[in-house]
């Protein structure tokens, strides 16, 4: 038997203190019985808890995929910022999910959320070098000597050492950059220690997962599948 409060804890719906109001306003639901009572016990394997009538599993990886829009912050709240979090469906903002890594600013594209700390580890962490691919319009033309820079490793104007990097010139002013780790505003920095200027950001992959036709601004849950995808680079060995 597990408290209610404690079930819905685990679940990444919100803090204990935030909980016992939510409980006490009456939109929990155990086995379509409304409770008010946060240390209500109750068999968590054989029933089914539902809140505003949507179904609560404890301990469910969750992972959400944005089309982040230019024009929000990668940040969980700021006080004077518009953050990804508010284009994220209410449905979702009440499970406590938090932002895989970062987009800056005036960058859009693929950006997961989840309530897994440990996927979430797991894919920032540079030691487990999971790809991510952007495109990049850019002033400038693209050179063997850039490209063999990017691999080798590129040393940023402020001494940063980056990984390893890719990059493959599409046509005139437009590219695609592959790196495996996140520093502060990193691809922009990168070209522009080998003088281009990035007009425009658009994270296309992360893992061997697409962001597709999925719309700019759209969200959509991700299933087991996917989610094994963003972690598994046999296909990129």
């Amino acid at each position: 038997m597990l408290r209610l409060d404690k079930f819905l804890s685990e679940a990444g719906v919100a803090s204990r203190r935030q909980l016992r109001d939510i409980i006490r306003s009456g939109r929990v639901r155990v086995d379509g019985v409304a409770v008010t009572d946060y240390a209500f016990k109750f068999d968590e394997t054989a029933c089914r808890v539902t809140l505003d009538g949507e179904e609560i599993s404890a301990g469910k990886q969750i992972v959400v995929m944005m089309n982040k829009l230019a024009g929000y912050i990668t940040a969980t709240e700021d006080p004077r910022k518009p953050t990804v979090m508010e284009l994220l469906p209410e449905e979702y903002r009440k499970l406590q999910l938090k932002p895989i890594g970062r987009l800056d600013k005036e960058t859009e594209g693929l950006l997961l959320f989840t309530n897994d700390g440990d996927l979430l580890h797991r894919i920032v962490s540079p030691r487990h070098a999971v790809e991510k691919v952007y495109y990049a319009e850019h002033e400038g033309v693209v050179t063997q000597d850039d490209i063999d820079q990017f691999a080798a490793g590129l040393r940023l104007r402020d001494g940063t050492e980056c990984r390893p990097a890719k990059l493959e010139s599409l046509e005139l002013g437009k590219s695609l950059i592959t790196v495996q780790e996140g520093k502060y505003h990193q691809v922009r920095r990168m070209m522009s220690a080998r003088g281009m200027y990035v007009s425009y950001l658009k994270r296309i992959r992360e893992g061997n997962l697409s962001l597709g036709d999925l719309e700019p601004g759209k969200v959509r849950r991700l299933s087991d599948e996917e989610i094994a995808m963003v972690v598994d680079r046999q296909n990129n060995e």
